[in-house]
């Protein structure tokens, strides 16, 4: 498994050459640029930006490791899911031009006029649209353990099952009540095992999540993708993140010293 960043919220303010040479001095190795920040790696780009801004990546020897988006699907108005599905296959276009294997996407809670079983079949069906387009273009979704109640495991299983396509995948969010009362994480890890194929972490120097059993079962999985970084902004954001680089190793056993060279 590989150690990148996510620009929310340490990497906001660089832009693309500023993330590349942080990722350079820290140890990492790929970022997902979540939309909206100092990267500009949007939308409007046009054909020809994109095809710079994939050229700067590819020769950095930096991936980008996804895309993040904010579309979400859980609207009670039709038109509102409508336009967040055209987005996200926009955003999955954008993908490909600018050479990023994936997009996440993100359940951001479930409604309150229907059973939330009705609001996991919406979400799937749509998470279905996406998936298919993107598949045909070589790009992944990851739909993100995220939303107040749609955050729940055995809710994102669902919305997996309801979209029922190999290319909708999971981006697992490391969110505290993925815990079961003992503190584990293991039943709702077995849940979405088989669709992970991003993980989100955060403090890991922190006693707040069981952080050894999510690597040993990321490792048990062969998971061979990202794990990202998603965490506050620190004054001392090199030193901070060099910290943090071995930390990730020796949570997933490939602590070395020396390292070898690059």
């Amino acid at each position: 498994m590989k150690l990148g960043m996510v620009t929310y919220n340490m990497g906001k303010d660089m832009d693309c050459p500023a993330l590349i040479k942080f990722c350079k001095e820290t140890g990492l190795q790929g970022v997902e640029l979540r939309t909206t920040h100092a990267h500009g790696v949007e939308l409007d780009l046009t054909k020809e930006q994109r095809a710079e801004v994939k050229k700067l990546w590819a020769d950095s020897g930096i991936e980008i490791a996804g895309l993040g988006s904010t579309y979400e699907f859980h609207s009670k108005d039709p038109a509102e899911v409508k336009k967040n599905i055209e987005g996200a296959i926009a955003y999955a276009q954008l993908a490909a031009d600018v050479g990023a294997p994936g997009i996440k996407v993100r359940p951001n809670g479930l409604r309150d006029d229907v059973p939330p079983e009705q609001t996991c079949e919406q979400i799937g069906n749509a998470l279905k649209q996406v998936a298919t387009f993107a598949a045909g273009i070589g790009i992944q979704v990851r739909l993100e353990v995220h939303g107040k109640g749609s955050s729940d495991p055995k809710y994102i299983r669902k919305m997996m099952d309801f979209a029922d396509h190999p290319n909708a995948l999971v981006c697992w969010n490391s969110n505290t009540e993925e815990q079961d009362a003992n503190g584990s994480i293991q039943a709702n890890f077995d849940l979405l095992k088989d669709k992970i194929a991003l993980a989100h972490i955060t403090e890991i120097g922190v006693y707040q999540y069981p952080w050894q059993q999510l690597f040993d079962n990321l490792k048990a999985i062969n998971f061979k993708g990202y794990c990202l970084a998603e965490i506050a902004y620190n004054p001392e954001p090199e030193r901070f993140m060099k910290y943090y680089r071995t930390l990730f190793d020796l949570y997933a056993g490939n602590y070395k010293y020396p390292q070898p060279k690059a």
